[in-house]
């Protein structure tokens, strides 16, 4: 009785450390972000496959295949639950992680159209005020372009954008509208701002990823489970057998990489690039011209 309860007690000291280490998991994923697209793909893809398609010949050595053989009636219904369970999990991922994709190119998107509306706002502003916007708005989305997001592939951020966005908001503040027409505009350009801000705090949080280290986890978890499932079937023909699993690990781990490129929206091969910002860049230096 005494070994058990030490047995529950170490057991539950342990738990918090692989806790803990499962949910830094994201920090390690993100450095397959890192590596170009096809060189993850040949590491992860090709190496679980070989490995999966090399397990039956290493299980046949030490069980003969009449032994396996005997599960295979049990086995193929529960290898079809577990199958289900794995497919609708995975696909659940890969649809999150697209949609918080799409939801970072919006955001940039919605970003670069508040940053054009304010810029032509500050035209119906005038005065020092508006001359004080522009050059915020100019500042702004320059420092984003060239700090924001190379700092954003380290989940990071730029004091500088900060800075033009707080030049920004200082020139607004200090407007002073004589009439209707100005209050309107300042109105106008007070939410254009917040806009402004709302998209940039979006993608900065997206930046960080979208899947959980308790996630990856149970994805990877389920991967290894699924394809090492096959392994208690038995077949007469063990190339078969070796290229089916090999299939099978090689749909799963593709879609566990698709995952993996697009969970940081901003950094790796497959991101979000900060094209509209500098389109609107450029037409803020044509306005400029006289």
């Amino acid at each position: 009785m005494a070994s058990r309860s030490k047995a529950v007690a170490a057991c539950a000291q342990l738990l918090p450390s692989v806790i803990w280490d499962w949910t830094g998991a994201g920090r390690h994923m993100a450095l397959l972000t890192i590596l170009p697209l096809w060189l993850s793909g040949v590491l992860l893809v090709g190496g679980a496959t070989l490995i999966a398609m090399a397990a039956p010949a290493f299980v046949r050595r030490h069980v003969s295949s009449d032994r396996l053989r005997i599960n295979n009636e049990v086995a193929g219904f529960t290898f079809a639950t577990v199958g289900v369970l794995y497919a609708v999990l995975l696909a659940f991922a890969v649809i999150i992680v697209w949609e918080k994709f799409s939801e970072a190119e919006h955001a940039a998107a919605q970003e670069a159209g508040a940053a054009a509306t304010l810029y032509r706002l500050a035209e119906g502003i005038g005065g020092d005020s508006g001359a004080a916007l522009r050059d915020g708005l100019t500042r702004y989305v320059r420092a984003a372009i060239a700090e924001d997001w190379p700092a954003m592939e380290q989940n990071g951020s730029s004091h500088a954008v900060t800075r033009g966005l707080d030049a920004a908001y200082a020139a607004l503040l200090t407007f002073t509208p004589s009439d209707g027409r100005g209050t309107a505009i300042l109105a106008e350009a007070l939410r254009q701002l917040d806009g402004l801000t709302e998209a940039r705090r979006t993608r900065l949080v997206l930046a960080s990823g979208a899947v959980p280290g308790v996630l990856w986890f149970v994805l990877f978890g389920g991967a290894v489970l699924t394809i090492g499932f096959t392994l208690f079937f038995g077949t007469e023909n063990l190339r078969v057998h070796a290229m089916m699993t090999g299939i099978l690990c090689f749909l799963i781990v593709s879609g566990l990489l698709v995952i993996i490129a697009m969970n940081h929206p901003f950094a790796g091969s497959v991101k979000v690039q900060p094209e509209a910002l500098s389109a609107v860049l450029e037409d803020f230096g044509e306005k400029a011209q006289p």
